[in-house]
């Protein structure tokens, strides 16, 4: 009876732990399957997505099948623009002294013939932005013109008037009078133009009439040293003469920029060619519209850019913003409280990438508006509200206060390989420093030292050390030890120079 009831228990011990090993095994498959169907729907998805984002790539590398469709609808707003204008001289005045001598020596006496007038003209490009009539192109195209005449794509000539013009930027806007609507462009967005899209320029090289060219955006925010709002749209797609002034478009038709220049050693195409970017043209034309010149916002600073060793002396974690070298005295930046050695880093919200982005970020400032400039100042960001005035071109940086400093002998600044001395009358009169001039003088530079390698020579004040003022030599000697004592390997000088102010970073000698 034991061993039948041990055998009993054994069975229903076994048969328990066999239904307990089947649930575990059916446990077991029916997560695996859930996890198998986890696995293939994580899969499907992810190959979905990547699908998806192939497909966008694809869609934003491939080219369009033709261009034919939009360029028919474009066409008809894109004009040619003719000028004339009346020369005086020409070949009489180069010849003028030559017949006078002729006369003179055949004892004829008389008047060499009379100057004689001839008729210039120019070819451009511009395109109908209002069925009113009104068109843009550039200043250049119509600058010094008596007679501007445009030509509608259908070969009707209508005289033009100018309604304003902007050398600083090359844009300008005629106005027509039609009886009938003409076809019109409607202004893009440049600021969402990406390098690699697909541009169209459509135009009138060499006198031909309406030509179309396509290529892709090359670059953005180009500077070509035409000018200090310097902002171009790069473009491979054929820019010749005849073409400035006309449009720059979009794959959705819409214009992005202005075309303006090329870079051309032959006078020709050859790939690189520059047009203004509709962000900076449509607010001039705007203003051009509306009262005929455009107003600029005005700061009242004088810049320079934060190179690597003004970024390390300035203790700046990289070179960025704009470095202010000098502050007008009355304007919007010193009634905000900004002070010569501020760095600004942000204006009106949008980051200040390198000094030559600021003028135009101010220009372009509506007039009396109140904007956030955010600063760095003594190694911390700072921010402080700034009214904008308005350009005019009598608004320069003014010299500094008036002092009269007690005389010194020049001192030895060994770590910077310069001489310096404090302000007095004999080194006043040799270096012709201005009597309102303060600071430390050099007197001698080093040949090889740090200062002259930054170009610093005598007669250059020192104004500031690190953005401190120095008075006279023993100043500048305490703050470079400062400076070598806790660990840098550069100092920041504004100096002043022949009524500039200029910041420059010189490496300390660790010698």
């Amino acid at each position: 009876m034991e061993q039948r009831s041990k055998r009993g228990r054994k069975s229903k011990v076994t048969r328990i732990s066999t239904t307990r090993r089947r649930k575990a095994i059916a446990l077991a498959a029916e997560q695996s399957a859930g996890t198998r169907r986890w696995l293939v729907g994580a899969a499907l998805l992810l190959c979905a997505f990547i699908m998806l984002a192939w497909s966008s790539a694809v869609q934003a590398r491939s080219a369009p099948d033709s261009f034919a469709d939009m360029v028919e609808r474009l066409l008809p707003a894109v004009v040619n623009i003719q000028t004339r204008q009346t020369i005086e001289g020409g070949q009489a005045e180069q010849f003028e002294e030559f017949f006078k001598e002729f006369f003179e020596r055949r004892g004829e006496g008389g008047e060499p013939p009379p100057q004689q007038q001839r008729r210039g003209s120019s070819l451009g490009s511009g395109f109908v932005i209002d069925p009113s009539g009104f068109i843009v192109t550039n200043h250049h195209v119509i600058a010094d013109a008596d007679e501007v005449e445009v030509v509608l794509s259908d070969g009707t000539k209508l005289d033009a008037t100018v309604v304003g013009s902007d050398k600083d930027t090359d844009l300008a806007l005629l106005k027509v009078e039609t009886d009938a609507p003409l076809p019109s462009t409607e202004w893009g967005d440049s600021s969402e133009t990406r390098i690699g899209d697909w541009v169209v320029a459509i135009g009138n090289p060499f006198g031909l009439g309406g030509t179309v060219t396509a290529g892709i955006v090359s670059a953005r925010q180009r500077d070509i040293n035409a000018g200090r709002y310097d902002n171009f749209l790069q473009t491979d797609a054929a820019i010749n003469k005849g073409n400035s002034g006309g449009p720059m478009f979009n794959l959705e038709g819409q214009v992005i920029g202005v075309n303006t220049a090329i870079f051309s050693p032959s006078g020709g195409s050859v790939g690189i060619g520059f047009a203004t970017p509709s962000s900076m043209a449509k607010n001039i034309i705007a203003q051009l519209r509306d009262s005929g010149e455009v107003r600029r916002g005005w700061l009242g600073v004088r810049i320079q850019n934060v190179t690597d060793e003004l970024a390390e002396g300035l203790r700046l974690e990289r070179p960025r913003g704009a470095l202010v070298a000098a502050v007008t005295e009355g304007g919007p930046a010193e009634e905000a409280g900004i002070k010569q050695g501020d760095v600004i880093l942000e204006f009106n919200g949008r980051e200040v990438s390198e000094m030559r982005r600021l003028p135009a970020m101010v220009a372009e400032t509506a007039v009396n508006s109140t904007v956030d400039v955010t600063i760095w100042r003594r190694s911390k960001e700072e921010k402080v509200r700034v009214t904008i005035g308005e350009l005019e071109a009598d608004q320069v940086a003014t010299a500094p206060a008036d002092q009269k400093p007690e005389a010194l002998s020049p001192s030895e600044m060994e770590s910077l390989g310069l001489a310096l001395g404090k302000i007095t009358p004999e080194l006043r009169a040799r270096f012709e420093l201005d009597e309102g001039t303060k600071g430390v003088v050099i007197t001698e530079v080093e040949e090889g030292g740090s200062g002259a390698e930054k170009g610093l020579r005598p007669g250059d004040v020192i104004v500031e050390v690190d953005q401190e003022e120095v008075l006279q030599p023993s100043d500048v000697v305490e703050k470079v030890e400062k400076a070598k004592s806790e660990g840098y390997r550069v100092v920041t000088l504004l100096v002043f120079r022949q009524g500039d102010f200029q910041w420059v970073a010189v490496r300390i000698d660790q010698s």
